[in-house]
């Protein structure tokens, strides 16, 4: 097993050198931001909305189109005879007719009255824009806390990686003391055997280790949408903080109650629904319109001849009202403004669901956070703890007042405290983040 480590280990020493990139969280949101699949997607479709929206202003106004056209037409005659009721025949002598007709004119159309479903088409068309650009806004939101767990997931790794790093140089330590001590004849060759053992064990973990940390950075990678053979360096933006203030990440935020006021009034994604809301109610007024009688206008200007030169010997002028009154439609109108009852109906469900959501959301959220805390700050005295013990366990070991066994559980327990408070202190930082996220306090704009 110790073959293998220090052969991993020049294989990767041996690697040809490439040029390291460095890596901040605020580079890896912003990179998030830019390449982001759904985002880019999502902003096209919003621009789709800014076309319907000028669409809707459009149907105000009065439409205006051209036309011309030219004919010609050619009639060859070759004669003939043509006889009539009685008999008699008439000779009818080969002949040739030649026509040409212009024309050109403007005209168009306006509506007058549609039973208010043009001007409800405009408010739902800005409702529609609205709600997603809420949407993207809730996305970007998401995007950041997604981003920002992949890159805390990376450091989780390399921190574990670096703790499984000193366990090994630990256990090497230790199995050269012990080969030392046997060689003097004060332990059992059981003792360097065990050692051994332990060192190999070690070395296997390092080694696993190392691999969730390249399978973590290749999915922080993979999901910026960056090349995952490049070689990068992720800064920790935390590094000068030795001791998680605990405290004072808790104090940032209210009661449950008031947290979920503050997020109905931020959070995009529920106003995003309410515009939804809106947007439906609008819908109900256009297909109310099929039941009211509609008015347009038509109006054109016209000009035709035979020749070019008389073109504009003679004018058509037109304006013409038509009122359309619907009768019986086949129950389609009914249909219409069933469906968009419907539709107010859903939308009103989706809206009390995603307020439940938040709520339940937010609670669970802050209970996480709290019992986060709690495990970080148990994890920090068990850190101390356990060192203290490893050490008195060493030093009877050294005296010869307490066994090998002792010493490596003692070494163990320690090991498992550092990757538990390393993994608490990250799993505090992410449930901080995803209450800021439930509240709808992430702020994207700095990062853009």
């Amino acid at each position: 097993m110790k073959r293998l480590f220090v052969l991993l280990s020049v294989l990767m020493i041996a690697q040809p050198a490439i040029a390291q990139k460095k890596l901040t969280l605020q580079d890896a949101i912003s990179i998030a931001l830019q390449k982001n699949t759904l985002l880019i997607k999502s902003k096209y479709n919003m621009e789709l909305n800014q076309s319907m929206l000028k669409n809707a202003y459009g149907q105000l106004i009065p439409s205006l189109g051209a036309q011309a056209s030219w004919n010609w037409q050619r009639t060859d005659d070759k004669g003939g005879v043509q006889r009539d009721f009685f008999g008699n025949t008439t000779n009818i002598p080969p002949s040739t007719a030649e026509n040409r007709s212009y024309s050109m004119g403007v005209g168009g159309n306006v509506t007058l009255f549609n039973g208010l479903a043009n001007y409800a088409s405009i408010s739902q068309s800005k409702d529609n824009l609205k709600a997603s650009e809420y949407s993207i806004a809730k996305l970007k939101q998401n995007i950041v806390f997604t981003a920002t767990d992949y890159f805390y997931t990376v450091l989780n790794s390399q921190e574990l990686m670096n703790v499984r790093e000193e366990n090994v140089k630990y256990y090497q330590k230790l199995y050269e003391t012990v080969q030392e001590r046997n060689r003097l004849g004060s332990v059992t060759l059981a003792d360097v055997y065990s050692a051994q053992v332990q060192l190999g064990n070690a070395e296997l973990l390092l080694i696993q280790t190392q691999n969730i940390y390249e399978s973590s950075k290749a999915a922080l990678l993979n999901y910026l949408a960056l090349n995952v053979l490049e070689d990068y360096v992720l800064e920790d933006p935390f590094a000068s903080a030795k001791v998680v203030d605990t405290d004072s990440y808790l104090k940032r935020f209210d009661d449950i109650q008031t947290m979920v006021n503050v997020a109905l009034d931020n959070r995009f994604d529920y106003k995003s629904q309410q515009l939804n809301l809106t947007s439906a109610k609008s819908g109900v007024t256009i297909a109310m319109s099929g039941v009211y009688p509609s008015l347009s206008g038509n109006y054109s200007y016209g000009t035709s001849a035979v020749t070019t030169d008389a073109l504009f010997n003679r004018k058509t002028f037109n304006i013409g009202l038509s009122l359309n009154i619907p009768i019986f439609s086949n129950f389609n109108t009914e249909t219409r403004i069933q469906s968009a009852e419907v539709n107010v109906l859903n939308a009103q469900e989706d809206l009390y669901a995603l307020e439940r959501q938040i709520k339940i959301e937010i609670k669970q959220t802050y209970l996480d956070l709290v019992a986060a805390k709690k495990s970080l700050d148990v994890a920090v005295k068990n850190v101390v703890a356990a060192e203290e013990t490893r050490k008195i366990n060493q030093e009877r070991y050294n005296l010869g007042s307490a066994t090998l066994l002792d010493v490596l559980q003692a070494s163990r327990d320690y090991t498992d405290a550092l990757r538990n408070k390393i993994n608490a202190v990250y799993d505090f930082y992410r449930q901080n983040d995803k209450l800021n996220n439930a509240i709808g306090k992430l702020d994207f704009s700095k990062f853009e």
